[in-house]
């Protein structure tokens, strides 16, 4: 017979772990904000629309592994769901990112609002997204009933964070995106519309 095999990990090491797991999301996500401020010409709006969609698919992910394992299904936040959390901020930004660049596609080519680009630009993309998230699914589904043990809380994460990442980027990150740019012409506006400060000279006598 095969001799036992035991893997313990103390509490220290699992520490350290953990830190270092929020470590790689915290500064996976501070890449991609400027990563994207990069690649659409330092507009901060794409940026803060992504991040925003990324870190809203990373907390919902992780309620619903905690229920997960409040219902007895013996989920826990370790390196294997971290590693998954991981995998959904790389889908979803994948998602957001093809439908940023259909936006800025119709931005240079028509003087339309930027809500209805951005309505156009969801449209277009919408059944590209809805079977790559489909597709996908199914693999994830394959996982889940025959993984097995050792991967079922990585299946379990990612059967959760590819629903919400697809969302994310169609209901968040564009709205998102909107308002920033609603705001910064408010702003500017604004700024138009205040009278000039005349420049005072005072002349001793």
């Amino acid at each position: 017979e095969p001799f036992p095999r035991f893997n313990t990990v103390g509490p220290q090491v699992a520490g350290e772990m953990k830190q270092k797991a929020v470590l790689a999301l915290v500064f996976s996500l501070v890449a991609i904000f400027f990563y994207i401020w990069l690649r659409f010409q330092f507009n901060f709006g794409y940026s803060f629309g992504a991040c925003i969609a990324l870190i809203h698919d990373v907390f919902i992910t992780l309620g619903a592994i905690t229920i997960m394992d409040y219902c007895g299904l013996g989920l826990k936040v370790d390196l294997t769901i971290v590693a998954a959390l991981l995998t959904i901020v790389g889908y979803s930004l994948n998602d957001t990112i093809v439908v940023f660049d259909r936006i800025r596609e119709h931005m240079g080519t028509s003087g339309r609002k930027l809500a209805d680009l951005v309505n156009m630009a969801i449209n277009q993309t919408l059944s590209r997204t809805t079977l790559t998230s489909l597709t996908t699914l199914l693999v994830v589904i394959a996982l889940l009933l025959f993984g097995g043990e050792v991967i079922f809380g990585f299946a379990a994460a990612l059967f959760v964070g590819i629903g919400i990442g697809t969302y994310s980027s169609v209901f968040i990150a564009a709205p998102i995106l909107v308002e920033m740019e609603e705001w910064s012409h408010r702003r500017a506006a604004k700024k138009a519309a205040q009278p000039a400060t005349p420049a005072t000279s005072g002349k001793q006598a």
